[in-house]
């Protein structure tokens, strides 16, 4: 049975990148550890395309970041020295703990222009780990397990299902796959985590009898366990065990109030590091806390 449906809401994140807001939706904070969820593009961009198209440094707290790319690239850099391009069907996996700053840039998009498309992912950190030290981390080929049948091809992009597990070090059980479906295919959804969703990336997939279209999140009860594919599509699973409540606060995620009231004050005076690659502009903290956070992971 489908518990939720949650359609994308259109946001501006500036310079021309617009992106599908699933969550946190009002009725539905969190799937899991899931606290964000955006679809980026699909879009096209042409060689010259301005610098407001990029993600200025901005920093976050109390979560992990996880970049997914059916297609484009994006170059990462942050303040524990990482710099990294992400391509598709790679994973940049970021834990922000008690605090890290970066920046997405769209350099071959500027250059050469591209297509992007791809999901942007926060997963709250649990409580005993929100201060973690800050790590990043880049995952493909054998560290992102895949598999092929009956239609379904499919990719693991952290945790544990399928009989496999990911390579990104995670804080609490979770599961997250890309799946591209065949027309007529049936995948399976992990049983074994309390919450659960599929997202639909592109085409239209059967659930209990019932058709969705791209740009839904069907957030799914204890017992649904197959969705069948009406057209060739692509969609996400994912799903893990209830954190507690957290809040959000522009970037920063944490089940304290008042840490996100600090953070705030920290990135307003200045106190959080920049990339040392990517230190001569900031997204500066909004005069007024936003319901749901502006930029991308």
């Amino acid at each position: 049975m489908i518990e939720m449906v949650i359609e994308q809401r259109r946001r501006s994140l500036g310079g021309g990148l617009d992106v599908g807001r699933v969550l946190p939706f009002a009725k539905r904070r969190m799937v899991g550890p899931f606290v964000f969820f955006d679809h980026m593009g699909p879009l096209d961009v042409a060689a010259g395309a301005p610098r407001e198209l990029d993600v200025r440094p901005h920093p976050h707290i109390g979560l992990s970041t996880v970049t997914y790319l059916f297609s484009g690239e994006i170059m990462h850099r942050d303040s524990v020295g990482s710099e990294q391009v992400v391509r598709p069907q790679e994973v940049n996996w970021m834990t922000a703990g008690s605090g890290i700053t970066h920046s997405e840039r769209f350099e071959k998009a500027r250059a050469v222009g591209d297509h992007l498309h791809g999901i942007q992912a926060w997963v709250a950190l649990p409580t005993e780990y929100e201060e973690t030290a800050p790590a990043f981390s880049h995952h493909a080929g054998a560290d992102l397990p895949q598999w092929s049948e009956a239609g379904v091809h499919g990719q693991l992009i952290a945790g544990s299902a399928y009989g496999l597990t990911a390579g990104a070090r995670t804080h609490s059980p979770l599961f997250y796959a890309h799946l591209d479906l065949d027309a007529g295919a049936f995948a399976e959804v992990p049983a074994g985590r309390r919450e659960r969703a599929v997202y639909i990336a592109t085409g239209e997939i059967e659930v209990d009898g019932q058709r969705h279209g791209a740009g839904h999140m069907l957030v799914l009860d204890a017992h649904t366990s197959q969705l069948r594919a009406c057209e060739r599509s692509t969609v996400m699973v994912l799903g893990g065990e209830p954190l507690g409540e957290r809040y959000l606060y522009w970037n920063f995620v944490s089940s304290s109030k008042e840490r996100l009231e600090q953070a705030a004050q920290d990135w307003r005076a200045g106190r959080m590091k920049l990339p040392d690659a990517d230190h001569d502009e900031f997204i500066p903290l909004p005069e007024e806390p936003p319901a749901q956070p502006p930029a991308m992971s």
